[in-house]
């Protein structure tokens, strides 16, 4: 299942919305990186994967429903020599990771809450998580206006993002300032809490 409005621009383009190498490196803390394993829910052509693995201590599972996107990470990884990427083609929406509870330090989860059950994702997120390991988060802005980026109508706020990641199990929400390397979008990280929630 897709998520609403999700359609990619060209790779270039994609990629001058942001600066990932920058934005990860504030989004996975030194912690997060040498802990061990990440994940990734739709990582598109690799704009965040790439940096990411450059982090990670273990590997990188980097999950996409499109085939073409996850040929192109691959692709990315091997010339890049980048050898603790995993690249997989799955509908994580309807399916969800294929990850063992607790085994990933960190889940990053990138301009995709504007899909219709978001609490779903974010507990599977939480799943996946050990406890103690951290969420990141990014969303296209709704306050300005912004080149790409699904409808106003349904773009979370911070607010909204930071109320359902508490529900999924998350605690110690921060907002991240990235302003000045993604100027179209909003950061925050949370904490697992590393216990089930009632759904």
């Amino acid at each position: 299942m897709k998520a609403r409005e999700s359609g990619m621009p060209e790779e270039g383009t994609w990629e001058g919305f942001f600066q990932p190498q920058a934005a990860v490196d504030r989004l996975l803390s030194p912690v997060d990186g040498a802990l061990a394993h990440v994940v990734e829910f739709g990582c598109g052509y690799g704009t965040f994967t790439l940096p990411a693995a450059r982090r990670a201590g273990g590997v990188v599972t980097a999950l996409d429903i499109e085939a073409e996107a996850v040929d192109r990470v691959q692709a990315r990884a091997r010339e890049q020599g980048l050898g603790n990427v995993r690249v997989e083609r799955r509908d994580f929406v309807a399916q969800g990771s294929g990850l063992e509870d607790g085994t990933q330090a960190h889940a990053m989860v990138y301009n995709l809450l504007h899909l219709e059950h978001p609490l779903d994702l974010l507990r599977e997120a939480a799943r996946v998580l050990a406890p103690g390991g951290r969420i990141s988060v990014i969303h296209w802005r709704s306050d300005i206006p912004t080149p790409r980026g699904p409808s106003l109508a349904i773009r979370p706020t911070p607010e909204q993002c930071t109320a359902w990641l508490v529900q999924a199990g998350f605690h110690a929400v921060a907002k991240v300032e990235l302003e000045d390397v993604c100027p179209y979008h909003f950061g925050l990280v949370a904490q697992n809490l590393g216990r089930k929630l009632p759904l």
